[in-house]
């Protein structure tokens, strides 16, 4: 881990030390579940603390992936491994992922899906995407959660949508900011939407590039993100 000069390349140190670490975390998250699955019959008190062990555990886990990840990406070093997925089996897998922390919180997720969707997409950072984008409105939502996904003629189209006090005004504005230009430096949101937007156009198909977007309204009243990818 030397460079060309004999000193310690810190960089990849750090890359490293956070792919050990989110090894860890992951067994955390683990055994976490394991665990909330006897305490089903626990008071309440006892569920809002697995609750928010559960949500710091997975949002940690996610904000090291993201690390890791933006030094792959600034070494151009960030393969896509682009295959052909059925939603469906991507929407449970997100679903099981957080069904614990859903249930603990009683709240709501209603899935609205198009029988049969498939796409072409890296299935891992996609799905890592709408996990972050979901563990947000679990957080923020008041009780009630929606999740879409359909298609249009040129795009794969994924919504997340909740009955929370919806996004600031200074994310909407960053939802408009080139990449060159976005700031990282407004703590765990705006990393969390410069990675969401990195992936997003990372995918591309005929000319055309994924993207993101966020808005207030929706169905429920809350904030609405929105993930398109090309098809």
């Amino acid at each position: 881990m030397n460079n060309d000069n004999g000193q310690i390349d810190f960089a990849t140190v750090l890359a490293s030390a956070v792919h050990d670490m989110k090894n860890s975390l992951c067994l955390l998250i683990q055994s976490i579940e394991n665990l909330g699955h006897t305490l089903k019959d626990q008071d309440n008190e006892v569920g809002e603390h697995f609750a928010s062990a559960h949500y710091e555990a997975s949002r940690l886990n996610t904000g090291l992936v993201q690390l890791l990840s933006l030094y792959r990406a600034g070494m151009d070093n960030m393969p896509l491994n682009i295959d052909e997925h059925y939603i469906e089996d991507v929407i449970d897998e997100i679903l099981a992922t957080n069904e614990s922390y859903i249930n603990h919180k009683k709240i709501t997720l209603n899935i609205e899906q198009e029988p049969d969707l498939m796409g072409y997409f890296d299935a891992d950072l996609i799905s890592l995407l709408l996990n972050d984008m979901l563990i947000n409105s679990m957080r923020y939502s008041n009780k009630h959660i929606l999740l879409k996904v359909f298609s249009d003629a040129h795009h794969l189209i994924f919504e997340v949508q909740d009955d929370g006090p919806g996004y600031p005004k200074s994310m909407l504005e960053a939802n408009t900011v080139t990449m060159q230009n976005y700031d990282i430096s407004q703590g765990r949101t705006g990393l969390g939407l410069f990675f969401a937007r990195l992936i997003a156009e990372a995918h591309k198909a005929h000319d055309s590039t994924g993207s993101i977007s966020l808005a207030n309204g929706g169905s429920l009243g809350g904030s609405v993100f929105t993930l398109k990818i090309p098809v």
